[in-house]
């Protein structure tokens, strides 16, 4: 079992150090640790100061992409360094990597596809009154649109297996906390929750620019990922109350209709009701069936990402296949080596042998 942690990082130089060295190294149930940084445009000593304090390996943005895209290029990476299972933590220290081997724990018991840490937010005293209540109404509404029941569904450390990993396509801009979780409950992988204590976080997020602007930004970010999982539902939606409000209308107009045969001087018209029940059914007819269109797109997607999903996997099949092959070739030689040492060894004492002989 091969562990990498991998951290996405902008100018964390103050706080890279104390993340690094809270990480352990040894775990039981897995081999080996490592720790990726993805540098997402850093203009300071991060780097320097990571590599300092015992990172493995570092990739590089050349500029700043988001957070996002930093963690789909660590996810990257981690799968062809070989990664068994891959965390994901800040490089802020908000997270304690004392906490990594709960985390990872369900994952090596196999149980679950994906953890998430659970801030515990309601009792958790680093974050403000205001903020508690809007982390828990946003994550009632993606727990409803993913499906899950995950408490804190914007928590940034979590753990993939290699299965769940190789299902991770992130393509928002913004963060891949929410679409990640989504896609995962709708995709039917196995997701648990651990409650883990938090830092205190000394700086102000570098992700967004207020609660506000996190909040429309995330809430786009559900609709979308939402929608395009769920294409006939959300239309579906969308229609309903213009397919009802058709029928009403019509049906007001029909019975206007039968009481002006029944009755004579009936005194209601249904022009109008007829007109704007017409218009509201067809418009909820027609919303239904881009609904059925953005399904069957929906479908041709899903098929897209399947085989991406085993591209990637053979892939990584293959690096894992080429660095078995290396490292049976290296102990090869390095046999052959001691070999021929045995043996020049055993030549000269023949020689020494002979000359005092």
């Amino acid at each position: 079992m091969k562990l990498i942690v991998q951290i996405p990082v902008l100018n964390e130089a103050e706080s890279i150090a104390r993340v690094l060295s809270d990480i352990p190294r040894a775990i039981p149930g897995v081999e080996s640790v490592e720790v990726l940084i993805i540098d997402d445009g850093c203009t300071d000593d991060t780097i320097a100061v990571a590599l300092a304090h015992g990172a493995d390996h570092v990739v590089r943005h050349t500029s700043r992409k988001g957070l996002a895209a930093a963690y789909q290029t660590g996810i990257d990476a981690a799968l062809r360094l070989g990664a068994d299972i891959i965390v994901n933590t800040d490089g802020d220290n908000q997270y304690p990597g004392r906490e990594i081997p709960r985390l990872i724990a369900p994952i090596l018991a196999g149980r679950a596809d994906m953890v998430i840490g659970d801030r515990q937010i309601e009792s958790n005293v680093h974050f403000s009154p205001l903020k508690k209540m809007l982390q828990a109404v946003g994550s009632s509404v993606v727990r409803w649109a993913s499906g899950t029941n995950v408490p804190d569904t914007v928590s940034g450390f979590r753990a993939l297996s290699r299965e769940a990993a190789l299902r991770t396509f992130v393509t928002s801009d913004f963060s891949y906390t929410v679409e990640n979780l989504i896609q995962a409950g709708k995709r039917r992988l196995t997701i648990q929750t651990v409650p883990i204590s938090t830092n205190p976080v000394r700086r102000a997020s570098r992700l967004h620019t207020g609660n506000w602007n996190f909040i429309k930004r995330q809430a786009s970010t559900i609709v979308r990922t939402y929608t395009a999982y769920e294409p006939l539902k959300t239309f579906t939606y969308i229609a309903l109350p213009f397919l009802i409000a058709g029928f009403l209308f019509l049906g007001r107009a029909l019975y206007v209709y039968l009481m002006r045969q029944l009755v004579d001087n009936f005194p209601q018209d249904n022009a109008q009701s007829l007109a704007v029940g017409s218009t509201a059914l067809i418009l909820g007819f027609i919303i239904f069936l881009i609904g059925l269109l953005a399904d069957r797109i929906g479908g041709t997607r899903r098929l897209m990402e399947e085989v991406l999903y085993r591209v990637r996997a053979q892939e990584i099949a293959d690096l894992a296949w080429r660095r078995e092959v290396q490292t049976r070739l290296d102990r090869l030689e390095q046999h052959l080596a001691e070999s021929q040492d045995v043996k020049a060894g055993e030549r000269s004492e023949d020689e020494g042998l002979g000359v005092r002989g």
